[in-house]
């Protein structure tokens, strides 16, 4: 039996997938997390054999909850649900240790099929999560990608400054530079632009 953790926001997902995981095969869910938080403080205390953390959540997203988890549980078996990875999110990840990607459209058998391929000691990255990494059209450094993503949450600079650990003026200067690559007027614009590229 594969004891799991499933952390994912989209609350009818989670539920569709702890209800399915199951039937597909040999896998327990120990516990549900509906963001980056619970998901670390889950993880740590059921200590599951594989956990399944979708990357974009709100607050504490999957790749900041999968760094902190590393450091308590180094060990710690991970498959990362997304709906697509930049190739930049797509190292990060892989640096981070984590052993598998897996499309958040793929079947509830395939799903079950890599926990068990992962659990085991192999990898996997769907094939479609590495073709859409490596055509990287994005002209923002991950810097630049980091103010942004911060920003389109609605923080002032000084706000984006205290959570990222920068200086308000190198913030600015990240902002001023996504500005003048995407053409547009504001940091709220170069934001909205680089969601509509897929680039956050």
């Amino acid at each position: 039996m594969i004891t799991i953790v499933l952390a994912d926001d989209e609350v009818l997902l989670r539920k569709a997938l702890a209800a399915l995981l199951p039937l597909e095969g040999d896998i327990t869910v120990l516990a549900e997390a509906q963001d980056g938080e619970s998901a670390i403080e889950a993880t740590l205390r059921h200590q599951p054999d594989v956990l399944v953390i979708d990357l974009e959540m709100p607050g504490v997203d999957g790749l900041a909850a999968v760094a902190q988890i590393r450091r308590t549980r180094p060990e710690q078996v991970i498959l990362m649900l997304t709906r697509h990875a930049r190739p930049g999110v797509l190292r990060k990840a892989l640096k981070l240790g984590v052993q598998g990607f897996v499309s958040k459209s793929a079947e509830p058998a395939h799903i079950t099929s890599v926990i068990t391929g992962l659990h085991a000691g192999k990898r996997w990255i769907d094939p479609d999560v590495s073709a859409l990494a490596v055509i990287d059209d994005c002209p923002l450094t991950e810097r630049e990608l980091d103010v942004l993503r911060v920003t389109s949450e609605g923080y002032s600079v000084a706000d984006i400054a205290a959570r990222l650990h920068l200086a308000q003026g190198t913030v600015r200067n990240y902002l001023s530079n996504a500005m003048q690559k995407t053409q547009t007027r504001t940091r709220h614009e170069a934001a909205r632009y680089a969601r509509e590229h897929d680039w956050l």
